[in-house]
Parts: structure tokens; sequence; C-alpha cells
């Protein structure tokens, strides 16, 4: 009985903190690039802009949903909801902590271990192409199709190197579930050096690395691949016709395919929630110092340095700083730290890689489709075939000697 009702905690705890991620991932990525662009970004909802997304969920949600009168219904309807369901499907086999005893019973910090995990993903993500192939056919609209059409081409050209690229760790790891292959990664080279695929010997694996985050740029429809939506050629691609909660939809998906992609290269390539440096040598109170540092952050410029103009940060800014204040003594709790330490490790991982996603759509300029095409066929597809054939060997020579 136990197991069931900790089944459903699980459940709960992650379908609630992955949809308010999804949320406010949007509102951060305003965040970074007005920050980039010297902009203030949503600050006027809530404390910093904090409320934005459940104002913009509310006016997504009151909009009159239009359909246009051309348009396949069924189909035009089935699009989005195909494109949210394989994007949060895939997040039921990543496993974001190792196993832990809680009221007694062990349980693993993820929802399902099936010891088929990446080709599990790898298959979701690969039909995750038709929500948005059926959206822009369904809209019955030339740009909209075009749209599609270069989704399905791309996500179907990147998909080869990135299963090219994540076959060349397995080789190292020799499993396919993904909770086994994170601890395979346990332990350092030297007392130090993290035992991570991109450090692992005999190869290590940082062209791989390389090769999925490139992909998983181009699978996700992220800039500088966001070719399907590319407005100054096709209006707004294959989302054009879109308005309303389904036009929401495509862009949950977009973020959470980002989620699932960064929790994969986390998993696969950064050692999970394995630490950065032993334990020993203090890796465990690295979330409670960084908490603790932003309390201080909020409670000085609370009190000292409010921002000119916002009369309620005298307020809002040490709130916020007894909130991490807080939170950072959670992670002092004998009984909570087997928990929340490894979480931290693996959420850090995946934020940086997602603060990466959004950095290169605040920098980079959208490609032309031929080279976008030529890059994956020319350039990535051979390196990653390379790559993967000088893992084979290096592991092969390393079975002979043993």
């Amino acid at each position: 009985m136990n197991f069931f009702l900790i089944s459903l905690l699980k459940t709960a705890i992650v379908a609630g903190a992955f949809m308010t991620t999804l949320a406010y991932l949007q509102w951060i990525e305003r965040k970074v690039l007005a920050h980039i662009q010297l902009r203030l970004g949503p600050y006027r909802v809530g404390f910093n802009g904090l409320l934005q997304p459940l104002a913009d969920v509310v006016k997504l949600a009151t909009k009159e949903g239009f359909v246009p009168s051309h348009v396949n219904t069924f189909f035009y309807v089935l699009a989005p909801f195909l494109a949210v369901l394989f994007a949060l499907i895939s997040v039921c086999v990543i496993p974001f902590g190792p196993s832990v005893e809680i009221f007694g019973v062990r349980t693993d910090l993820g929802l399902a271990d099936i010891n088929i995990g990446v080709l599990f993903v790898l298959a979701i993500s690969s039909v995750g192409v038709y929500g948005i192939a059926l959206g822009g056919w369904a809209s019955n609209n030339k740009y909209s199709l075009l749209g599609g059409l270069r989704s399905s081409a791309q996500m179907i050209s990147y998909e080869l190197p990135m299963a090219i690229a994540l076959a060349a760790p397995l080789l190292l790891l020799n499993d396919l579930s993904l909770r086994t292959i994170v601890n395979e990664q346990a332990g350092f080279y030297l007392g130090f050096i993290p035992r991570w695929s991109v450090f692992q010997m005999p190869f290590p694996q940082i062209v791989s690395f390389l090769i999925f985050l490139v992909s998983a740029f181009a699978e996700t429809n992220r800039v500088p691949f966001d070719l399907p939506e590319a407005e100054n050629e096709l209006v707004g691609g294959f989302h054009t016709e879109y308005s309303s909660l389904n036009f929401a939809a495509f862009f949950m998906a977009e973020y959470a395919n980002m989620i699932t992609v960064t929790c994969m290269a986390t998993a696969l390539f950064l050692g999970g929630w394995q630490p950065l440096w032993p334990s020993e040598f203090g890796s465990d109170f690295v979330p409670v110092i960084l908490l603790l540092a932003g309390a201080a952050m909020l409670f000085y410029h609370g009190v000292f340095e409010p921002i000119q103009g916002r009369k309620w940060d005298r307020v809002s800014f040490p709130a916020f700083g007894a909130i991490f204040a807080g939170l950072a003594l959670l992670f002092l709790i004998p009984v909570l730290k087997p928990i929340l330490v490894p979480l931290f490790w693996f959420i850090a991982k995946t934020g940086i890689l997602l603060f990466l996603f959004i950095w290169v759509r605040g920098t980079l300029p959208r490609f032309r489709y031929d080279q976008l095409m030529n890059f994956t066929w020319k350039f990535l597809f051979p390196v990653a075939i390379v790559n993967l054939l000088v893992t084979a060997f290096a592991v092969a020579l390393q079975g002979q000697k043993n």
C-alpha cells in the first residue's frame, strides 16, 4: 500500500514541478533575453513579473479559439494535442536522483526505470514531429504547410547524428537504462576528475556531447534552427492559423522538449545527480552556500538599494531572501540531505543547459535552410560517425588489454 501511495505522491510532485517549470521557463527566457538586450523584461505583474506566466495563461484561455473555415478540423485540433502528449511522455523515464528510503519504502527519484530508457526517449522524440507536421498540413495554408515540411525534414535529418552521438557513450557505459547509466558515471579519476561521460576513459565524449547539443537545438526548433516558424518567410510557419490554447500548446511542447533534451544530456553526459567534486571536499554544501548568498543579496538590495520607483521592493526582496534562507536550512537536515543534494546537482546541470538554449537565442541569427541541411549532412553526420568509430576502437582496445 505504501508503494502505491509513494508512486502517486511522486507522480503528483513531478507533474506539478514539471508544469510549473514549463510556465516559468518562458518567464526566465524573457528575463534573460531582456538582460542580454539591456531591457527589464516583464516586471509589472507580481514581484519582478513573477505572476506574468499566470497572466499569459489567463489571456490565452480567455481568447477566442478561432478555427478557420478552410482547415481540416479534426487534425487541426489533434495536432497541438499530439505535440504536447509526445513532449510530456519522455519525462516519465528520466531519473532525477538515486534510490532513497521514504516512509520505510525504497524508491527511485523518478517515475519509472525501464531497461531501454534511452531507446524509449528516442522513439518518442522521433514521433514528436507528427504534431508540427500535422498542424502545418491540417491548416490548409501554404505557409503552414511549408513550415510543417521544413520541420519534418529538419527533425528527421538531425535525429540521425543525435542517435549516433548517443551511441558513443553507450559503448562506454554498456547499458540502456538511464538510471544505470548515471550510476556508471559515479566516482572520480585521480580523486577529483568526475567520471562523467564527457571525461570518461578510454575516450572522453566531449565531441558526442557537442553533437547532441547542436542536434537538440534543431530537434526543438530553437534558434538558430527555428526555420519551421521563420516569420520573415513563412509568417508564423506551422502555427500561423492557430490561436488561443491551441497556439499555446505548441509552445508548451517546445519548452517541454527543451527540458527533456537537457535532462537527457545531463543524465547521459554530465553524470546526472553525481556531484562535480567529492563530498568529502564539501560538494554537499554548495546548495547551502549558493542559497545563503542569494538570500544575502536579496536582503541587501531590499534594505539598502531598492530599485527606484518600486516601493514594494523593501518588502518583497527581504521576503524572498527569507525563503532562500529557509531552503538553505532544509539542505542541512540529515533526513532530507540524501534527497535534496542529488536533486540540486541534477537541476543545476539541467538549468545551465537551459540557460545555454536561451543565451543562444539572444545571440545567434537564424540560418538559411540550405545552410541548415548542409550542416547536418556534410559536417555533423560525418563527425558523429568518426567519433563513434574512434570510441568503438578505443573500447575494443581497452577490452583486449583487460
